[in-house]
């Protein structure tokens, strides 16, 4: 039996009315397809913790900026449904552009302050995009749990905030990176790389590690250990570096000293590519 597939708000709400009344939990996965192990790891936490689970797959235009890949982004529906039927995934839905904004929107979700820097410097409408589309599938589907991976660490804790802010009766589960045996985030971007970038991207994760083999080592001075960091990126000429810092992981606000938890939070172009990544560090224990 073939995974259910549902393209409109009015027939997934009455798809899933039922599954509300009911005593079933109910998970969502919001995606924009061209699925790969993180997707997949998200869909099997969804469904073992929950009765219900929904994947919806939409590439949402209003996260992507002028000259972004909103066009050419990887769009394998048909693989994406296989894997979801192979996963037991109760519900897919898979609107339309048209259907999901059939006039202008004049109404966006924003959240002030989390994505002011990192991503949101050269992205600036990429979060207000993201906050909408996730409030509009989360108003729709209404599940008791959303699964987010943390590769978009800065997403999730737009996210988390939003969910907070606006008292929605949601819990959101995050999930760790998935990464390639080299180290590289799993990324749907990551097919755009040509053989030689492929092969130096990793310097990206190890770039990370430096940072959190700083911050292990008892360093706390922000310049000092994002200058090491750095200094890992510029053994490879095809880096071009967006940024490299260090923040607080709830507001992901730059800090300049280390005295707790902090995400070490990198973006870096290679070819035609831009690559994000993070590592959660951890201040060392001492004894008394």
């Amino acid at each position: 039996m073939s995974v259910e597939v549902i393209e409109t708000i009015d027939a997934i709400r009455e798809r899933l009315h039922p599954v509300l009344l009911s005593d079933d939990f109910m998970g969502l996965v919001p995606t924009m397809g061209a699925f790969h192990d993180g997707h997949l790891s998200l869909i099997r936490k969804a469904r073992k913790d929950c009765d219900s689970v929904v994947v919806s797959i939409f590439v949402n235009p209003h996260q992507f900026g002028p000259g972004e890949d909103f066009r050419t982004y990887p769009r394998t529906l048909k693989s994406d449904l296989a894997h979801c039927e192979a996963m037991g995934v109760d519900v897919v839905f898979a609107p339309s552009v048209k259907e999901m904004y059939p006039r202008e929107p004049l109404t966006f979700v924003e959240v002030d302050r989390l994505g002011d820097h990192l991503c949101g410097l050269c992205r600036q409408s990429h979060f207000k995009g993201v906050a909408t589309v996730v409030s509009k599938l989360l108003n729709i589907v209404q599940p008791d749990r959303a699964y987010f991976g943390e590769k978009d660490a800065q997403q999730l804790a737009i996210i988390r905030r939003l969910v907070i802010d606006l008292d929605l009766q949601v819990q959101i589960v995050p999930l760790p990176i998935v990464r390639e045996p080299d180290g590289l985030a799993m990324s749907s971007r990551n097919q755009y790389l040509e053989p030689p970038e492929r092969e130096r991207a990793p310097v990206l994760y190890r770039a990370l590690q430096m940072a959190q083999q700083q911050i292990e080592a008892g360093e706390t001075d922000s310049g000092s250990i994002l200058g090491e960091a750095r200094r890992v990126l510029e053994e490879e000429p095809l880096i071009e570096v967006d940024y490299l810092e260090l923040v607080e992981p709830e507001e992901m606000q730059p800090v300049s000293e280390v005295t707790g938890p902090v995400r070490v939070c990198a973006a870096i172009r290679i070819g035609s590519s831009r690559l994000i990544d993070n590592i959660l560090c951890e201040k060392p224990t001492t004894d008394s």
